[in-house]
């Protein structure tokens, strides 16, 4: 295809993502079912990746979609086309998440023994209800860490960086924080292993 004929193709699709919303902003569910169809999977994949446990993603996820129907008239295809937008929102949503946990919670269960989820679910009211156990003993194992490796796992899972962000962050060369981070993992996977005896017997 010749370089005209790409971007007219390309100008063509930003047409059709701002009509799309167009309709998401006038209301329509049918619209809407189109942009999650196009965009759950990636916007979800973010949200496995930087967050803890799968039923937080989830909820960024519905949280994202919620924002693309109050905020599609915002869409400007100048900046990007559809799903660039929606992954933006949804790697926002993430990271305020993150920042919003105030501990791990539940980091290890969620990133170094979970699988990525195939598809979104809503979480069980077991999860919900057994958050703040798990934060209080996540917070334990923590404290338990090396201060280095601690550092290493706050700044991947509240702060959102990269391996490689976290290097140049700390002045760390990256096989020592990609080793910090393992260790960091296999202990606390160690220490969380053990699930508490119930007050109640």
């Amino acid at each position: 295809m010749a370089p005209t004929d790409s971007s007219a193709q390309q100008a063509s699709d930003l047409s059709a993502d701002r009509d799309l919303l167009k309709q998401v902003a006038l209301g329509s569910a049918a619209a809407m079912r189109d942009v999650y169809a196009r965009c759950s999977a990636r916007a979800f994949a973010i949200a496995v990746r930087l967050l803890p446990t799968r039923a937080d993603a989830e909820e960024v996820l519905q949280e994202t979609f919620l924002d693309v129907w109050r905020r599609a008239r915002e869409f400007d295809p100048a900046r990007g086309g559809l799903e660039t937008w929606v992954t933006t929102i949804a790697r926002t949503r993430a990271i305020d998440r993150l920042r919003s946990l105030g501990t791990v919670s539940r980091m290890v269960d969620g990133v170094a023994q979970q699988p990525p989820p195939v598809s979104a679910t809503p979480p069980s009211p077991d999860d919900s209800a057994s958050a703040a156990q798990e934060q209080a003993r996540v917070r334990v194992a923590m404290a338990q860490l090396p201060p280095e490796q601690r550092e290493v796992v706050l700044l991947a899972y509240f702060d959102g960086l990269s391996q490689s962000e976290i290097a140049q962050k700390t002045g760390q060369p990256l096989g020592t924080v990609k080793t910090r981070a393992r260790l960091a993992l296999e202990k606390l996977a160690v220490l969380l292993e053990a699930r508490p005896v119930s007050a109640s017997g």
